[in-house]
C-alpha cells in the first residue's frame, strides 16, 4: 500500500512522505474544527463523526483540486503539490496574524473606526504581507522559484508588473 502511494505522489525518499503526512494533518485539523463550529452542543462523538465526514469531503475535493491543477502548475514531482498546498495555507493564516498587530501599532482599532473601513484597511494590510510571506514560505519549504513566478504573475494582475519587470 505505501509502495502504491508512493509511486503515485513520485515520492522516491523517505522524507518526502513528511509533505503528504502534514497534508492530512491539517486537514483533519481543519475538519476537527469545522464540525466543533457545528455541533458545540452536541456530544464528543457527533464532532467526532461529523468531523470525519468533513474530512472525507475536504481529502476528496483536494484530490479533485490536485487533478486540475496538475496540468497548470509545473512541478518536478506530484508531492510538491502538497507543499504547494502548505505554503498557501500557512501564508494565507500568517498574513493575518501578522496584519492584526500592525493596524495595532498604527493604532487603528474597531473602536476607534468605522468597522466597514476598519476591514477593507484589514485586508489591505493582510494582501501587502501575504505578498511578502508568500516568497519567504515559499523560499522556505523550496518552492521560491514556483513562489516568485507566482507572485510576478499576481502582482501583473493587480496592475505593478511595471515595478517587477
Amino acid at each position: 500500500m505505501l509502495k502504491n502511494f508512493k509511486s503515485n505522489w513520485d515520492i522516491h525518499q523517505n522524507w518526502q512522505l513528511l509533505f503528504p503526512f502534514l497534508g492530512v494533518i491539517g486537514l483533519l485539523y481543519s475538519a476537527y474544527k469545522l464540525a466543533l463550529l457545528f455541533t458545540k452542543a452536541y456530544a464528543l462523538y457527533i464532532t467526532i463523526v461529523l468531523a470525519l465526514i468533513i474530512f472525507i469531503f475536504l481529502l476528496k475535493l483536494t484530490l479533485f483540486i490536485f487533478k486540475k491543477l496538475e496540468h497548470k502548475w509545473i512541478v518536478t514531482h506530484k508531492w510538491e503539490m502538497i507543499r504547494i498546498f502548505i505554503v498557501f495555507a500557512v501564508t494565507g493564516s500568517s498574513s493575518m496574524f501578522v496584519g492584526r498587530p500592525i493596524m495595532k501599532l498604527i493604532g487603528i482599532t474597531k473602536e476607534n473606526l468605522n468597522p466597514i473601513l476598519y476591514w477593507v484597511l484589514f485586508i489591505i494590510i493582510g494582501l501587502v504581507f501575504y505578498q511578502i510571506l508568500l516568497v519567504a514560505f515559499g523560499w522556505l519549504f523550496g518552492q521560491f522559484k514556483f513562489f516568485w513566478e507566482f507572485e510576478k504573475k499576481m502582482l501583473r494582475r493587480f496592475g505593478l508588473g511595471k515595478f517587477i519587470d
